[in-house]
């Protein structure tokens, strides 16, 4: 007799007592319905498969599909399949899976513009694949063994990953590739895709993670792509497309040229966004928005900058005084304050103010007392005279709502986000919310006491107020502005790899720490001190000209 304690999503489920050898698959089957839509296990914390058989006292934690893990891994094993479907139809070309776009991820050969009927095909051979329920296994293979299979893949790209005497890799029918995620263990885990081409590439979209169906039709966030295809310009010009590329520049000490082009690429940006706000003479008020550690706050201060050197004078107003009462402030479902909610702000002394600095009025601006959770008299006044704007920097900056009394001919809107474009390889993408994680774990960290743990905690309440509050309203923008460097992984590694690994083997954080920590350790070590001072990742990292 021995007894398993069983979990799902991290949540006590029930105790049991067994008297025979069991499989994983066979003890979740008999204690969890259908409806949780299983897709991977854990025992005491690390993935463990479906077969294996458990026959000692355990703990194990059924993963569904609706949580973040689980949609990873669903996601991460269609981008596979869809490898594998792909190479079956090109035997001769490499797909590069580039970024998300809105629920999908786009994907291109390079210097090749796909056809219908190819696309065709590679969905047909997909849904091929899922319908004939192939294994996905765990394999290790010799590093001879490994490049053996990879060069008829035509996947030079690869090779970079075979340092040691042995590399694990995922192995499907035939086909194999090395992955950073967790995959699903059969090909029929993937229920339902679909996808879209888009000259000169193909989009593959997921389904949504509660109902497992598309919600709609693909809606193509024309902006947000451009500015994705804008940021692949830069990598050209650098000549970075994967990592491999950062560690190369690093070994012959090119790194710091590389940074001053990539910061001097920044600061073009900027002092484009700049000129083109000085040339509209009727602006009065730009609006700057973002989702979390996009670096909005190094943005606006850069951008002071030079609408200084333009002499125009910006003045910020602080969204956060504009907060209602505690007691007004709107609730979530589960009954927290919800103070990213829009609705938390007075919206009606917001736009009263504003109407009356268009019109050249002065108004006293209010001051919120967080202790207290009133506002209160600033006895701070404000009068906007010729060539001074506002600055208004704050998630709903993009939400027509926050400033509904102000003409569209007076306001100009930015969206700030760290839009990775950086590879690990062609199949292995780095996608900018892990990017924007691992600046928040840095910097949550050095600055407001938190820990790892802590901050990966709040991550997906974070997540769910910026698919409410900002992605919605990011095609709004009048300008994109990407704040992902290259680079900073390289630097960051060093600051976060202690952070995670303090968290403990026994959290439920443990294995997204851990695949955070197999992100970086594919970079080498940048040291901080060839960091320009006014760098947006000087914000995560400390050693800021600015004050925060």
């Amino acid at each position: 007799m021995f007894t398993i304690e069983l979990k799902i999503n991290g949540n006590h489920h029930k105790k049991i007592a067994i008297s025979q050898p069991a499989t994983i698959k066979s003890i979740l089957e008999d204690n969890f319905n259908k409806e949780h839509t299983l897709i991977a296990c854990k025992e005491n914390n690390d993935y463990a498969s479906f077969d294996k058989e458990i026959d000692y006292d355990t703990n194990l934690e059924a993963v569904s599909r609706s949580t973040t893990a689980g949609d990873a891994i669903y996601k991460n094993t269609s981008i596979f399949l869809l490898c594998k479907a792909f190479t079956s139809v090109f035997y001769n070309k490499k797909l590069v899976v580039e970024h998300s776009i809105g629920d999908g991820v786009y994907s291109e050969i390079i210097n090749y513009t796909f056809s219908e009927d190819e696309v065709k095909q590679i969905t047909k051979e997909f849904q091929n694949i899922i319908d004939s329920n192939i294994p996905i296994e765990k394999v290790e293979l010799s590093t001879d063994e490994a490049k053996k299979i990879f060069l008829k893949q035509n996947r030079e790209d690869l090779i970079n990953h075979l340092t040691h005497n042995n590399i694990k890799l995922y192995k499907c029918g035939n086909y194999y590739d090395y992955m950073v995620g967790q995959l699903a263990e059969n090909s029929n885990f993937v229920q339902k895709f679909e996808i879209i081409y888009h000259a000169p590439g193909i989009i593959l979209r997921f389904p949504d993670k509660f109902s497992n169906d598309f919600k709609n039709s693909f809606l193509l966030s024309r902006k947000l792509f451009a500015t994705h295809q804008e940021h692949d310009k830069w990598l050209s010009i650098l000549g970075v497309h994967n990592v491999s590329a950062i560690n190369t520049a690093v070994k012959k000490y090119k790194i710091t040229e590389l940074i001053q082009i990539e910061e001097a690429l920044h600061e073009k940006k900027i002092i484009d966004i700049a000129n083109q706000i000085t040339l509209k003479n009727d602006t009065k008020i730009v609006l700057i928005a973002g989702p979390s550690s996009s670096g909005k706050t190094s943005f606006a201060k850069r951008l002071s900058i030079h609408l200084k050197v333009n002499g125009i004078r910006p003045y910020t107003l602080q969204m956060d005084d504009y907060f209602l009462p505690r007691i007004e402030t709107p609730k979530k479902e589960n009954g927290d304050l919800d103070f990213e909610n829009i609705r938390a702000l007075d919206l009606e002394l917001l736009n009263d103010h504003l109407q009356k600095l268009l019109k050249g009025d002065e108004v006293e601006l209010p001051k919120y007392n967080f202790i207290r959770g009133t506002r209160e008299h600033s006895n701070r006044k404000l009068k906007l005279k010729k060539k001074e704007i506002l600055l208004m920097e704050g998630i709903h900056g993009l939400n027509d709502e926050l400033s509904s009394s102000v003409p569209f001919n007076q306001k100009l809107r930015i969206y700030v986000s760290a839009l990775n474009n950086l590879n690990i390889d062609a199949h292995n993408r780095i996608p900018t919310t892990d990017s924007r994680k691992i600046r928040r774990i840095v910097r949550d960290y050095n600055y407001r006491g938190h820990s790892g743990e802590q901050t990966l905690e709040m991550w997906d309440s974070v997540r769910d107020g910026e698919n409410k509050n900002i992605f919605p309203f990011q095609e709004n923008a009048d300008f994109m502005f990407n704040s992902i460097l290259t680079y900073e992984l390289g630097v960051l590694k060093k600051h976060i790899l202690p952070i995670l690994h303090a968290i403990s083997e026994h959290s439920a954080h443990y294995t997204e720490a851990i695949r955070l920590w197999k992100i970086v350790e594919h970079i080498y070590n940048i040291q901080d001190d060839i960091v320009p001072t006014n760098s947006i990742l000087r914000e995560f990292i400390g050693g800021s000209v600015f004050n925060y």
